[in-house]
């Protein structure tokens, strides 16, 4: 090996949690399952899913029993765009289905994302920004204010779309991605601000997706992370923690189950862990071990 090489990666900091409870605890329902399968991570491949083939996905996860299916990146790709209207103008969406569109925190993003589900029964908005330390020096050169400033204004273009769509019923996802290459507080703080905004209470909570965009750490660190964000997060009953982990380490079906033990509540994933880089949690896996827990879906 290039003794360079060894110099190039550092350990990750642990999580500071001495009365961490979710060692003790066990998984007792399953957690509320969206598939990202036909999200935009699809769009990376050399030979992406067609109009045909993402249909052909469609029908089969609506069969197979999920209840939330994050259909696209309707902003992304014109494929995504014409997908999405085809499902709500040859109404393909049954009654029982909620679609999930993503959206980066970008006006002309978000309101492309909005002409893509008029007319839509049902729909969670689900916006995001990078937040994590590398990207906010290389990618964004922003700092922690200016990075804040763009999830609110973001948040702010969400709420003032939806009032023009008074047709649809909207519920709210904000995911600060990269979640574990963030600072625990900061993630905090900028979940906290986008709250404020989309202002979420009991009957219409908001869903907050801490994700592992990168798995950097072994799956205790990230039942460490959501535990702490668990606790620390106001209004815990007017939000819904949700879980998307990658797979860079091999780990992410062991990290949502320790990540569930810690408090999550909600599981984003696709089909046999295919998709977006290095894949994301295998959901046949995980529903597989709550199966044979005695676990049945809700």
């Amino acid at each position: 090996m290039n003794p360079e090489a060894v110099k190039k990666y550092s350990p990750q900091p642990l999580v500071s949690l001495p009365g961490r409870t979710w060692p003790e605890k066990t998984i007792e329902k399953p957690p509320t399952w969206c598939s990202v399968d036909l999200r935009d991570g699809n769009q990376a491949l050399i030979h992406p899913m067609s109009h045909e083939k993402k249909m052909e996905m469609f029908r089969l996860l609506v069969e197979i029993g999920f209840k939330e299916i994050e259909v696209g990146f309707p902003a992304a790709s014109e494929v995504e765009y014409h997908f999405i209207r085809t499902l709500i103008e040859d109404n393909l969406i049954p009654e029982d289905v909620v679609i999930q569109v993503l959206t980066q925190a970008k006006e002309s993003q978000i309101k492309k994302t909005f002409e893509s589900i008029r007319g839509a029964r049902e729909v969670i908005m689900h916006l995001y920004n990078s937040t994590s330390t590398l990207q906010r020096r290389i990618v964004f050169n922003m700092n922690r204010k200016e990075i804040i400033d763009l999830a609110i204004k973001g948040a702010e273009t969400v709420k003032n779309e939806a009032s023009a769509y008074p047709e649809t019923k909207f519920r709210y996802e904000y995911s600060p991605e990269s979640f574990t290459g963030t600072e625990l507080d900061f993630a905090l703080e900028i979940c906290e601000a986008v709250k404020d905004v989309l202002q979420p209470d009991p009957q219409n909570k908001m869903i907050i997706n801490l994700p592992a965009t990168v798995e950097m750490t072994s799956p205790n660190v990230y039942a460490d992370q959501i535990e702490w964000f668990c606790n620390t997060v106001s209004d815990r009953d007017s939000v819904i923690i949700s879980l998307h982990a990658h797979n860079d380490r091999g780990c992410a079906v062991a990290a949502t189950e320790l990540a569930m033990m810690a408090g999550g509540e909600r599981v984003e994933g696709t089909l046999f862990g295919n998709g977006e880089r290095t894949g994301n949690v295998d959901i046949i896996t995980l529903a597989l071990n709550m199966f044979i827990r005695g676990l049945i879906r809700n």
